[in-house]
């Protein structure tokens, strides 16, 4: 009786501990589809110092900002833009106004041996028969990737060439499948450690289009948890680390 009363409370002992560990909370992100790769750098490094289940969604900036509106439980939202989460916070979907996390680059992309010293007049080969592009409607940098065309005087040229995809994941799935020959994606996406040695690209001079500013909010579905660990990825994003993430992945911060 004395050994069975020794293992019962050792059970009880053992079995409290497995039944109550120290875990944070879940910390859902809502990612465009151009920070996707970074994202996932980024939740690894966190996962180091904290102990959150950091959970990302990814799509179109606005894709994700009908979601949020619709009542998405998403916590933080990464944008490609300032203006999809700048409409959150000011229809009160948001806790805080949005802050810049980093500024984007906009890349062409290409797996056909084609001569990109042409810059973006190689859109104009024959070689090229299709264009990727995000959607300018949803995506950011489908936006920027219409204003360098048409800057760069080859819009008119090339317009029958592209077809959209909803996002810059799509548009990557396009070129890599071969249904697209090339394709207008973010720098982050090339230097994405899986992609990076698929293809060529060149970064079209940023003064063809407007800064890509991305800005981040903590939404206000965060509010009906514990804070603590949705703020603490909030900051990580704009810390040395973070920043320093940003920068491995061809984005620019301040």
């Amino acid at each position: 009786m004395k050994q069975y009363g020794l293992w019962l409370i050792l059970s009880l002992f053992f079995g409290l501990f497995h039944i109550v560990p120290a875990q944070g909370q879940t910390v859902r992100v809502a990612v465009a589809a151009n920070a996707q790769f970074v994202t996932d750098a980024l939740k690894e490094a966190f996962h180091k110092k904290n102990s959150a289940d950091v959970q990302v969604v990814v799509s179109s900036s606005g894709k994700l900002t009908a979601q949020i509106t619709h009542g998405a439980p998403y916590d933080i939202f990464l944008s490609a833009d300032m203006k999809y989460p700048q409409h959150l916070y000011t229809a009160g979907y948001a806790l805080n106004a949005p802050e810049v996390y980093a500024y984007g680059s906009l890349v062409l992309w290409v797996l056909k041996t084609v001569n990109l010293a042409e810059g973006l007049d190689v859109l104009r080969s024959d070689a090229i028969k299709t264009i990727a592009v995000a959607n300018p409607a949803t995506a950011p940098y489908g936006v920027a990737t219409i204003q360098a065309l048409k800057k760069a005087g080859i819009y008119d040229a090339v317009k029958d060439k592209i077809v959209y995809g909803e996002s810059i994941a799509q548009v990557n799935q396009y070129l890599l499948s071969g249904a697209a020959d090339a394709a207008f994606t973010a720098q982050s996406v090339v230097k994405a450690p899986a992609l990076v040695h698929k293809g060529r690209w060149i970064e079209p001079a940023d003064t063809l289009y407007s800064p890509i500013r991305q800005g981040a909010v903590i939404l206000k579905h965060a509010a009906s948890s514990d804070l603590k660990d949705v703020k603490a990825f909030y900051e990580f994003l704009s810390s040395p680390e973070g920043k320093s993430i940003f920068k491995s992945f061809g984005y620019k911060t301040r």
